[in-house]
């Protein structure tokens, strides 16, 4: 049906050879294939032929049969390969191993054995500082009577650690700061490596393959600034930064015991002002390459790319409803009223709210919906 009417829009000069083409999800030469096909046939000219053919080297269910019984019989628990080579060589079986395999294991007279774990080789560093910049986080007790997450940021070129910092839990706010915090030092980087957590990806079967066109949060931002999202499909692949863990989690705790700092905030200010200075010190590499691949960044307001972003429509009282908050819109100059207007809130990693029209920022709130005067917020992921 989708072939007659790209036919009749073709024939009648209403689409091209490539419009209809591309209608049919194909090329334009088998687009021409078809029509001749169907101008001969019909659309029985259509249909594969194949789907109706018996291959002629298809095996009988006798000898299916026979396999399976020779086996059983005089070859139990062999090895396949080994009952291969008697196969061929004592009762002249031409059928391969593959072939051979596939049957006794559909039969049940062979076990079929786990996939042997892969070959790994070691990946090079990126050759440019800001090429590709790895992001991950560590749950583990950094000090007495509490458990946090140390999430750290660091470049794959240099080892170099470009942000670190404790948080109670990870998720889309303390991957924005880490990545906030790089750009505001380095400049904007070319690709984030990152494993398939769902603040990173949307992963519609679990353990498969990451949904590019439906993206997280932090899956947009990403898109925004321009900067590639490479998903890591097993802890092997995140090497570099479960190495770089190992060393946290065999110090970390030692420094902070001696430096007598038992809370969260103490903390973060030894990460920054003692730990990571002197880690990138002790661990920081020379890239291969002279020069960086990271850019300045000029364009736009960063802590407002950075932040999740949901949609919403403005109620009659001019009120966005947000997470069982109340979000009053306040009158302005430029039009009477927001009532049934699509309008945007922004959640930012500190907790606190606005409200967008378009470019537009209509109002500045707190964590708790409380309308506010914003104060430097352009400021605050680089703080």
């Amino acid at each position: 049906m989708r072939f007659e009417h790209a036919y009749v829009g073709w024939s009648e000069g209403r689409l091209t050879q490539s419009e209809a083409a591309e209608l049919l999800g194909q090329c334009e030469r088998s687009f021409r294939r078809h029509v001749q096909r169907y101008e001969a046939d019909g659309l029985q000219g259509l249909l594969d032929r194949r789907l109706s053919q018996i291959s002629k080297r298809r095996a009988s269910a006798a000898e299916v049969d026979q396999v399976v019984t020779l086996y059983k019989t005089s070859f139990a628990g062999w090895n396949l390969s080994h009952f291969h080579s008697k196969y061929k060589a004592e009762f002249k079986g031409v059928r391969s191993y593959s072939w051979l395999k596939s049957v006794l294991q559909g039969a049940g007279a062979a076990k079929v054995h786990k996939a042997r774990g892969k070959h790994r080789i070691k990946r090079d560093r990126a050759p440019l500082a800001g090429m590709m910049i790895h992001q991950d986080a560590s749950t583990h007790r950094w000090v007495e009577q509490s458990v946090w997450d140390l999430v750290v940021t660091m470049d794959d070129a240099t080892g170099e650690h470009t942000s670190m910092f404790f948080c109670e839990q990870e998720g889309s706010a303390s991957s924005f700061h880490g990545i906030g915090q790089t750009i505001a030092r380095y400049g904007l980087f070319a690709s984030l490596y990152t494993d398939r957590g769902a603040h990173y990806f949307t992963t519609p079967k679990a353990g498969g393959k990451v949904d590019k066109v439906n993206l997280t949060q932090l899956g947009r931002a990403l898109k925004q600034l321009g900067i590639g999202h490479i998903a890591a499909y097993s802890p092997q692949a995140r090497g570099r930064s479960e190495r770089a863990f190992q060393t946290h989690q065999g110090r970390l705790p030692q420094e902070l015991a001696r430096a007598g700092i038992t809370d969260i905030q103490a903390a973060n200010r030894y990460l920054e002002e003692v730990y990571r200075p002197e880690h990138n010190r002790e661990f920081g590499v020379a890239s291969r390459c002279e020069g960086t691949a990271y850019v300045p960044f000029i364009s736009g307001n960063l802590p407002d790319i950075l932040c999740e972003q949901h949609e919403r429509t403005a109620d009659n009282d001019n009120c966005v409803s947000f997470e069982g908050l109340q979000l009053q819109i306040p009158a302005d100059e430029f039009r009477y009223h927001y009532v049934h207007t699509r309008l945007r809130v922004h959640r930012y990693v500190d907790a606190t709210l606005a409200v967008f029209h378009g470019p537009r920022r209509l109002a500045c709130y707190d964590a708790k919906g409380q309308q506010h005067q914003d104060s430097g917020k352009e400021q605050r992921l680089a703080a």
